[in-house]
């Protein structure tokens, strides 16, 4: 089975999100499993100079994006037994981030078109091709409508994974005959139209032969108007080929047995290092390094969408109680400096980091007690992972991926891997943090029993691959 993966970005290339570190960690677990996987990424300037050096140029044409006839270099490297290959144009990808440019709709469109045409120039042509979010989601329609013709390309079935719904690709209706050198019929007639607009997610999963989201959770939320962001009727007409498949996680990077990044390594076998690792914690962030005192961690963007608003509104009472707060991270200026304004009042309570620190981060995996991810909607989430992975329990609004990774603590049964609350309002937060904190104080075997409970979770790619596997088996076997 031959595999095009393609995607905006890729870890360690460049990343902004989860979306990067998929492409990353599903590949490789793909070819693991036997698969002839290959990913088709920008080449984009935040690629570091070491990657660079290794890639070989392995030829150029020239894509016509409407009018514009644009130089694409193809580059190549191979990692891990992975091979890559970077489309080159130093005008759409030389920049200094990743996206957020006015002209991203001719970026994206270009980098589609250069896919595409790309397959038959190197001798690739995939049995699936796998989009991934609006900026290759247009990839199914193109081979369908624009490039029909092509033999080789009429056996491609094609999926299309959505990371966020937030992000859609939505241009002028011009964009069609502008960028893609095609007729308006599909917009005139609705296909490819939303509120008079053309719409790349939309049109991806139309086109697309399946369509997944990255965990079962999401995959119905998004179907709500709550949860859809205006697509929700489109993917419940389309619901027979939509599923959720959860993401994993890092294991090799992500192993409290190993991690070279932490202080002390432990295992669920032997936990003595996580005792040590809170007390390095404490030291690093400056509080005074106490065993009996619950320690919660944020290690986030401070971002609304990751409900820091509950956590402010209720930051006031939590420094009433016997608890320590630490905080890793950057976002909006109001979250960065109300963390500020309570780490000076209360020093012996609160420390914050206002940075990116990976060291520091796996610190606060490693030593914390307990992880805080009240996330507004979570379509996956990898945080509550590696911190279950590390014995950290996370406390989470019980929605998306959080809802399906992490088992709230039932006192009846005493089981469970961390702690939840489902209705979206500070006071069900603070309830749930009063209730972690006081189980931690006087219930220290439960305590311990809820983070062997965690840290025997599987959440390496291991299951999600053979998923994914079961999902490219279906479309050639249709």
């Amino acid at each position: 089975m031959n595999i095009l993966f393609a995607a905006a970005e890729c870890a360690p290339f460049f990343k902004t999100g989860g979306l990067g570190d998929v492409a990353e960690a599903l590949p490789k677990e793909l070819k693991k499993k036997g698969l002839d996987i290959r990913v088709v990424l920008p080449y984009h300037q935040q690629m570091p100079q070491k990657y660079r050096d290794r890639c070989e140029d392995v030829l150029h044409f020239y894509v016509d994006v409407g009018w514009r006839h644009q130089y694409c270099g193809v580059k190549k490297l191979e990692m891990d037994g992975v091979i890559y290959y970077f489309i080159d144009n130093d005008y759409y990808f030389g920049r200094e981030g990743l996206y957020g440019y006015y002209d991203d709709g001719e970026r994206f469109a270009y980098f589609q078109l250069a896919v595409i045409e790309m397959m038959e120039k190197i001798d690739f042509v995939p049995d699936i091709l796998h989009s991934n979010d609006y900026h290759t989601a247009m990839i199914p329609f193109l081979i369908r409508e624009k490039y029909h013709w092509i033999q080789d390309y009429q056996k491609i079935e094609t999926v299309l994974t959505i990371h966020n719904i937030e992000f859609q690709g939505v241009f002028s209706a011009d964009i069609l005959p502008d960028l893609f050198g095609m007729g308006k019929e599909r917009y005139f007639d609705g296909t490819v139209r939303f509120d008079d607009n053309v719409n790349f997610l939309k049109t991806g999963i139309l086109y697309a032969g399946r369509v997944n989201t990255v965990s079962p959770s999401y995959a119905q939320e998004i179907q709500t108007s709550e949860f859809g962001a205006g697509l929700d009727g489109v993917l419940r007409m389309e619901k027979d080929k939509l599923n959720g498949i959860l993401n994993g996680i890092n294991y090799t990077l992500n192993d409290p047995e190993t991690d070279p990044l932490i202080p002390a390594n432990f295992s669920l076998a032997d936990l003595t290092g996580k005792g040590i690792n809170k007390s390095a914690l404490q030291k690093a962030m400056g509080l005074p390094i106490k065993e009996d005192v619950p320690l919660f961690a944020v290690v986030s963007r401070l971002t609304h969408q990751k409900g820091f608003q509950l956590i402010m509104d209720e930051l006031e009472y939590m420094m009433d109680g016997d608890i320590q707060l630490v905080v890793l991270g950057t976002g909006e200026a109001g979250f960065e400096q109300g963390f500020r304004d309570f780490a000076a009042r209360f020093p012996e309570k609160c420390s914050v980091s206002i940075s990116f620190n990976v060291k520091l981060a796996q610190l606060f995996y490693a030593g914390a007690d307990v992880f805080l991810m009240p996330s507004a909607f979570e379509p996956c989430g990898l945080s509550q992972m590696i911190s279950m992975r590390y014995g950290t329990l996370p406390i989470v609004h019980e929605i998306g991926g959080l809802k399906d990774t992490v088992i709230p603590y039932n006192e009846e049964s005493g089981e469970g891997t961390g702690f939840g609350f489902y209705e979206f309002r500070s006071f069900y937060l603070m309830e749930t943090i009063k209730r972690a904190a006081a189980l931690y104080k006087e219930k220290p075997s439960v305590w311990q029993q809820l983070v062997k409970a965690a840290m025997a979770k599987d959440f390496s790619w291991e299951q999600p691959g053979q998923a994914y596997i079961e999902l490219y088996r279906l479309l050639i076997e249709k």
